[in-house]
């Protein structure tokens, strides 16, 4: 269900079509592009410091101020069960929507406001989303879509701009189809394209200026999670964690995808450097992090037959997750019971399995947890 904020993600950095100085000013890019790095990397001080000079050489324009926002939301994409960063960046988007709102009152048509309050708008509806405030979220969608549109109309052939068009495309298209409950909101915005959508995302991954990062990051996972075209997701995961080694989210993408296509050996080794980042406290490398890693770990170790060695990873990832479920039962911890039970049944400790079954039932359902456990009671488990 979280995916349904892409819906509300508009123009992000989409920044470089302006009929002002920002286009010219070369100095402005270096800075600006400097410090996209650094953010996209979970270098944040660094980011900072960038983003700083720009606010502070130039404070009546909003971009310094809205990249500065920008790394409070890669602090919430690192763990979106941390909700201590969400007061601040909700604040700073309020300026940047403030500021844009005082450009625009001097001339509607300024382009330089319209893409960073449809970005304000946009990031501040994702983060609604994602924390399930979805009349908020739409709304904030409602309000940044047609400032989009319009900065699209001024400027077609921008592929900066066809990062928010792209996203909405697609995602308006696939969340009625996976999510009927959803619906009802849906009647407010415009229908989708998906096919439109995915090639405005290639095109602006390909070619924006500012955008091209944050577009090829919404192909790998909509290629991951809706399209499961995989080869394509690792291709670009494989890239992204090329150029920004230090972002744990696209190491996670990287690993996940070799799993979900069987390269084991691939899986280990990433899973392995995962497990050692989170012992050394890289920034974002979570215990959240650490939980995947070994869940992970422990399935690639029982589809090697290494059932002794699945066991442990499968009981460390069980307690972390006894740990950090406070407020809700984690996939994790149903999965990571399932196949505890799987792998006794294997071992022929039958009576182990069947406790371990009649767990997952009491657990929270995850894809086909419960019927698995359901059948798995009648007949054991074999290969």
């Amino acid at each position: 269900m979280k995916y349904l904020s892409r819906i509300f993600f508009l123009g992000l950095f989409s920044v470089s079509v302006l009929s002002s100085q920002w286009i010219t000013d070369q100095h402005f890019k270096e800075h600006s592009q400097k410090g996209i790095a650094y953010v996209y990397n979970l270098e944040f001080d660094s980011a900072k410091a960038e983003f700083d000079y720009l606010a502070a050489r130039y404070p009546s324009h909003p971009a310094g101020k809205f990249f500065l926002a920008m790394i409070d939301w890669w602090k919430i994409l690192m763990n979106a069960d941390d909700e201590s960063h969400d007061a601040e960046f909700i604040q700073k988007l309020d300026l940047v929507i403030t500021l844009c709102d005082s450009l625009l009152n001097v001339n509607e048509n300024d382009i330089t406001a319209m893409f960073f309050k449809g970005g304000a708008l946009g990031f501040r509806g994702r983060l609604y989303a994602n924390r399930s405030s979805w009349i908020k979220a739409a709304n904030d969608g409602r309000v940044a879509l047609p400032i989009v549109q319009k900065a699209y109309k001024i400027a077609p052939n921008n592929y900066d701009i066809l990062l928010g068009i792209g996203i909405y495309n697609y995602y308006a298209y696939i969340i009625p189809e996976r999510y009927p409950l959803v619906k009802p909101l849906m009647i407010f915005f415009p229908s989708g394209n998906k096919i439109k959508g995915i090639e405005q995302l290639q095109k602006a991954s390909e070619h924006a200026e500012y955008a091209s990062i944050e577009a090829a990051y919404f192909l790998m996972q909509l290629y991951f999670f809706y399209e499961k075209e995989y080869y394509k997701a690792l291709e670009i995961a494989v890239t992204l964690y090329s150029r920004f080694p230090k972002n744990v989210l696209f190491h996670r993408y990287l690993a996940r995808t070799y799993v979900i296509l069987a390269k084991w050996d691939n899986a280990v080794t990433e899973f392995n450097e995962i497990l050692k980042r989170c012992t050394e406290h890289y920034t974002g490398y979570s215990e959240y992090t650490r939980r995947e890693a070994l869940y992970h770990l422990g399935v690639c170790a029982m589809e090697k037959k290494n059932y002794v060695e699945a066991l442990q990873f499968f009981y460390q990832s069980d307690k972390l997750s006894r740990e950090l479920d406070k407020k809700e039962i984690s996939s994790y911890m149903t999965m990571t019971n399932l196949k505890i039970g799987m792998i006794y049944d294997l071992q022929k400790k039958r009576e182990y399995a069947v406790q371990q079954y009649r767990k997952v039932l009491q657990l929270k359902k995850f894809e086909d947890s419960h019927d698995s456990a359901e059948r798995y009671l009648k007949t054991p488990y074999k290969e």
